[in-house]
């Protein structure tokens, strides 16, 4: 009887160690997002000129309930100067980074984002490319969009962009955020551990 519980409580410790060593897979993918067309800056009335100032923000109002594990944001933009440009994403929690900014000495002319890809995995920092920076991109550092994992993906979510100087307007064309959520394997393995634990202990006193 006791050599017989020793074994069953090795294969057990052995499952529930797997688990904890056994990699944790991605989970699903979601895309929210789209077309705004969105001037920037946001139209005033009293100055049909103006060409400086915050854009109306950009809303993604999320009805799901996921945890956030990793975060894209995918945005398209018409600007004859994207050196104008700050750019801004923030979570429903209240989190906010800065995707992409420049200093005066950083000056340079190109226009447009088109389709371009803030990913922190992304090989390069949006800083070492040129517009229309196609493709994938780390954020401004130290800025990550790690800082919204764990962080639920349910209700508003925010992109702002504000036009820091004057000639030069724009549109936002588009914006998305592509939110990947947990899977942890872990879980299933410490469940199958405690299964078989509860299954070897009812066994042991019958």
């Amino acid at each position: 009887m006791e050599a017989r519980s020793a074994v069953q409580w090795t294969v057990t410790f052995l499952v529930i160690m797997e688990g904890f060593s056994f990699p944790v897979f991605a989970g699903l993918v979601y895309t929210y997002g789209g077309d705004f067309d969105l001037p920037i800056p946001k139209p005033d009335g009293s100055d049909p000129h103006k060409s400086k100032g915050w854009m109306e923000d950009a809303v993604i109002e999320i009805t799901d309930h996921f945890t956030v594990s990793d975060l894209d944001v995918r945005i398209s933009v018409t600007h004859a100067n994207v050196f104008d440009l700050q750019i801004f994403l923030q979570s429903p929690a209240g989190t906010r980074i800065c995707l992409n900014m420049y200093t005066f000495n950083e000056f340079f002319e190109g226009a447009d984002y088109t389709q371009t890809v803030f990913d922190d995995e992304a090989q390069l920092s949006i800083k070492e490319a040129l517009p229309p920076f196609t493709g994938s991109f780390r954020p401004l550092e130290p800025y990550r969009l790690s800082d919204f994992d764990g962080q639920d993906i349910y209700s508003i979510w925010r992109l702002q962009i504000y036009d820091a100087w004057d000639w030069d307007t724009g549109v936002l064309d588009s914006f998305e955020l592509v939110v990947t959520t947990p899977e942890p394997t872990t879980v299933i393995f410490l469940i199958l551990g405690a299964g078989l634990v509860n299954l070897f202990n009812t066994r042991l006193y019958r």
